[in-house]
C-alpha cells in the first residue's frame, strides 16, 4: 500500500470516528523521471526571463508566480548569460531553530563535537541525492537572518552533480568564491554565519513560498538579470510554446533594426 494510501485510509477513519487528524498535507509532491526533467527543461532553453512573464500570462499566470524582484543574481555575465539558468526546482526549506547552541566552548574538540551533533540532528539528510543533472536548489529561508547555508564548497560540490544554480529568499555565503566559481545564485543579499545553532532544516522536496511565491518540486524555473519566475509543471509545456513565439516575434523585430544600423548580428537575434 501507498504512503498516500495509507494516508487516505488513515483519514477516512478519522472521519468515520468523527476526528479531525492531528496533521494534514494538502499539497500533494509529484515525482518525475530524469528523462521527464531534461526533456521540459530543454524546451525553456534560450529564453528570456520576460519571455516566460509574458507566456504566463497568455496562461492565465500573470502576476501570479514571478518571485518578488529584491531577489536577483549575486553576479552577471554581460557577454554569454552564463548566469541565466533553467531547471527544475528541487526545494528546500529553512526555518530558525527553538534552541541556540553555547555562548562559550572550553576547547576546539569541545566546540567540534557540539558542531557535529547539530550537524546530524538538523541538517538534511538526502538531499544531495535529489541534486541532479537540470535541477536548480530553491530554498525558503525567510527570516532565517544571516546564515549561509550554501556557500563556495558545498554549492560547488552540488553543481559537479548537475546542479544549474541557487535560488533562495535569504542569501548565500562565500560570495567571492562563488563567483569565481561561477555559481549562478538569486539571491536577497550575501549572509555570512554557519547554520549551526543559527538554521534547521524543516524538510525538503515538499511546497515551499520563496520570493512570496509557491514553488512545488518539478516546477521549472528560469532566471537571469530580469528575476525569477516559476512555471507550474502542468502548465510548463504551454508557457514555453507561448514564450517562444513571444522571443521569436522579438528577434525578427529586433534583426531587422541591426540591419537597417548595419549593426553586426548577435546570438541574441540569430
Amino acid at each position: 500500500m501507498t504512503t498516500r494510501a495509507i494516508l487516505l485510509l488513515s483519514l477516512g477513519m478519522a472521519a468515520a470516528q468523527g476526528q479531525a487528524p492531528f496533521s494534514e498535507q494538502f499539497f500533494e509532491v509529484k515525482q518525475y523521471s530524469q528523462e521527464e526533467n531534461e526533456a521540459i527543461v530543454k524546451k525553456f532553453h534560450g529564453l528570456r526571463l520576460t519571455d516566460v512573464v509574458d507566456g504566463l500570462q497568455e496562461c492565465g499566470l500573470q502576476d501570479v508566480t514571478t518571485m518578488d524582484p529584491k531577489i536577483g543574481p549575486m553576479w552577471t555575465d554581460k557577454e554569454k548569460f552564463t548566469h541565466r539558468i533553467y531547471g527544475v526546482a528541487v526545494t528546500l526549506r529553512l526555518v530558525p531553530p527553538q534552541e541556540r547552541g553555547p555562548s562559550y566552548f572550553a576547547s576546539g574538540e569541545e566546540y567540534q563535537k557540539w558542531h557535529a551533533e547539530w550537524t546530524r540532528k538538523w541538517m538534511a539528510k538526502g538531499l544531495g541525492a535529489q541534486i541532479k543533472p537540470d535541477t536548480i536548489l530553491v530554498i525558503d529561508a525567510s527570516r532565517t537572518k544571516d546564515v549561509g547555508f550554501c556557500g563556495s564548497a558545498n554549492a560547488y560540490g552540488w553543481m559537479s552533480r548537475g546542479l544549474r544554480g541557487i535560488v533562495t529568499d535569504g542569501g548565500c555565503r562565500d560570495s567571492d568564491e562563488m563567483i569565481l566559481e561561477r555559481i549562478p545564485v538569486y539571491q536577497r543579499d550575501s549572509t555570512r554565519g554557519i547554520n549551526q545553532g543559527r538554521v534547521a532544516v524543516e524538510s525538503y522536496n515538499r511546497p515551499v513560498n520563496a520570493g512570496g511565491v509557491l514553488v512545488m518540486p518539478g516546477d521549472v524555473i528560469v532566471a537571469d538579470l530580469d528575476g525569477v519566475a516559476v512555471v507550474p509543471r502542468a502548465k510548463a509545456e504551454a508557457v514555453a510554446a507561448a514564450a517562444h513565439r513571444v522571443q521569436d516575434k522579438d528577434k525578427n523585430g529586433r534583426r531587422g533594426i541591426y540591419e537597417k544600423m548595419k549593426r553586426p548580428l548577435d546570438f541574441t537575434v540569430k
